[in-house]
């Protein structure tokens, strides 16, 4: 079952336990770092073990995972793209 970027924002919310934010305040293509929701580098390493822990993903450098933490929809696609089978 593919992962929507909805499962991405209520997991992010989750695991940064950001209040006030639901997942319908962000938007699917949002920025997550700096205009968007405004994450910073410690947040960043909180969702590369929430990528671990919940979809056994492993990131092993930051050139690798960059790319995938632009938005919820590009996370929901890196999921999708390396969920083992």
């Amino acid at each position: 079952m593919e992962i929507q970027p909805t499962e991405i924002k209520a997991k992010i919310i989750e695991s940064l336990k950001l209040q006030d934010v639901t997942p319908d305040q962000i938007g699917d293509d949002d920025p997550l770092f700096g205009e968007g929701l405004g994450l910073d580098s410690i947040d960043a390493l909180e969702l590369v073990v929430m990528l671990e822990k919940h979809y056994g993903i492993v990131i092993k450098d930051i050139e690798e995972g960059r790319p995938a933490f632009r938005s919820a929809r590009a996370l929901a696609d890196f999921i999708n793209s390396r969920r083992p089978a």
